[in-house]
């Protein structure tokens, strides 16, 4: 690498083909832990003397550090080639290393498997999380699977390249190949990969025809009646933009004028707009690509709005589910967050859920299984659907629907409390509740939530 190579990466900034370091740690194997990460995944460059804040300061590696960085590198299992080099930027020294994806993961360090998420390093310490980064190396990754199809002159698509920079904030004194080679998007022989094409390509469809948002709307609360339906295809983030523009026309927003003097107008949707540009992001970043017979969805119903999308949730997270966050597809989750589009550390989820609770909705409910789902719940006048229920239901059972609609994570003894019956009656009244497909109990017995099921027969 030459020193333009290297001011471009680091006008690029951190992501998931580039770690910055301003010196060598003091424990060297936290530099072969992001080496072995690189290798793991779509392979990157480390640049030792470069903040994180993208400003260079330089750095002096003497002959004793840089014979223990290249003895930790030798203890990599399969070995790898990977050297250690100096580079002047600024009439300051950088030094480089340059990691190449493996030809034969996993590579093992310690014992331990590091792979690249975003633009992390994550160490794999469970059987599932080894199970599902075994799966994806035997089949490689979609998006980063080489489309030799793809011809970067001809189906290219030049505006979205453009809004992508602007997004990411990327200098334009970039070319548009070197900004390519920086980010890792091609194979050895200059074919574009997998997650590329569908970043990039003017119509991405046609290499990979699953590739596409569907938007439909229902009048009512089943599939019955379909009163409009989408297919948007293009670049992944034209999808997005596509999918919310189509969004908007389809739920309630009321307008805030902000100022005096017909100032400009606030949007205030009946579900954050924030909640849907998440899951909407989620789903293209980590829907299986793999799955040809199935698309992502948006499903507007009178009551709620389901987004799908194929591939359940890996098993890597399924029980850290909101607190962690892991990608089929690294290389297309990268360059969302490349333009502030994703989070780094699984905050989306409590982040969705304290939104639509601080909107006077119900908090988002995930299917996890085949098709990951989330379901948002619109508003409705509670009240007026408890009366459909009066005749049916005794006024204990209306009751503690009232409660749980209060407070989904209230317990047996708080109802007891509040309501004043036995453990036994309040038992008696919820197995009928559930029983009759009203309520249901999410998780632990201590620690869960109850949900009410708004759509039961009858309601």
């Amino acid at each position: 690498m030459d020193d333009k190579q290297i001011k471009s990466i680091i006008a690029l900034g951190e992501g998931y083909q580039a770690e910055f370091k301003i010196s060598v740690p003091s424990k060297v194997r936290e530099l072969t832990e992001e080496v072995c990460a690189f290798a793991n995944s779509a392979g990157g460059v480390i640049l030792i003397g470069v903040n994180d804040h993208n400003q260079i300061h330089g750095c002096s590696i003497d002959n004793a550090k840089r014979s223990a960085i290249h003895n930790s590198i030798g203890e990599i299992s399969p070995k790898i080639s990977c050297s250690l080099e100096f580079v002047k930027v600024d009439g300051l020294e950088i030094a480089v290393l340059e990691v190449n994806s493996g030809k034969n993961k996993p590579y093992v360090f310690s014992g331990a498997i590091y792979v690249r998420q975003g633009p992390n390093t994550q160490k794999l310490t469970t059987a599932e999380e080894m199970r599902d980064f075994f799966q994806q190396a035997g089949k490689i990754y979609f998006d980063e699977a080489p489309c030799g199809d793809f011809n970067v002159e001809k189906d290219l698509n030049t505006d979205n390249l453009k809004l992508f920079r602007l997004e990411a904030g990327f200098p334009t004194f970039i070319s548009k190949e070197q900004l390519f080679l920086n980010l890792q998007l091609f194979e050895d022989d200059q074919i574009m990969k997998s997650g590329a094409v569908l970043f990039f390509a003017d119509k991405p469809e046609i290499f990979y025809p699953q590739a596409v948002i569907r938007c439909i709307a229902f009048r009512g609360t089943d599939k019955r009646f379909i009163s409009d339906d989408k297919v948007f295809g293009g670049p992944l983030y034209q999808q997005y933009l596509q999918a919310m523009n189509w969004l908007r026309g389809k739920i309630n927003i009321s307008y805030d004028i902000e100022g005096q003097g017909g100032g400009p107008r606030k949007e205030n949707w009946e579900i954050p707009e924030t909640v849907f540009k998440e899951a909407a992001i989620n789903a293209l970043s980590h829907r299986d690509y793999y799955e040809k017979g199935a698309v992502t969805t948006i499903e507007v119903f009178d009551n709620r709005i389901e987004i799908s999308n194929p591939g359940g949730l890996l098993s890597a997270i399924r029980h850290e589910f909101g607190k962690r966050s892991m990608s089929r597809n690294p290389l297309i989750f990268g360059l969302f967050e490349r333009m502030h589009l994703v989070e780094k550390i699984g905050s989306g989820v409590p982040r969705m859920k304290e939104l639509m609770e601080n909107s006077g909705l119900t908090a988002p409910e995930y299917h996890l299984e085949g098709m990951f789902t989330i379901v948002l719940r619109r508003a409705f006048d509670f009240e007026k659907w408890v009366e459909k229920w009066v005749d049916t239901l005794t006024e204990n059972r209306i009751l503690i629907i009232k409660n749980i609609h209060k407070d989904p994570k209230t317990s047996k003894r708080d109802l007891q409390k509040t309501l004043g019956l036995s453990a036994t009656a309040i038992d008696n009244n919820l197995n009928f509740l559930k029983d009759a497909g009203l309520v249901e109990h999410i998780g632990p017995d201590k620690g869960g939530e109850w949900r009410i099921n708004y759509i039961a027969p009858g309601g």
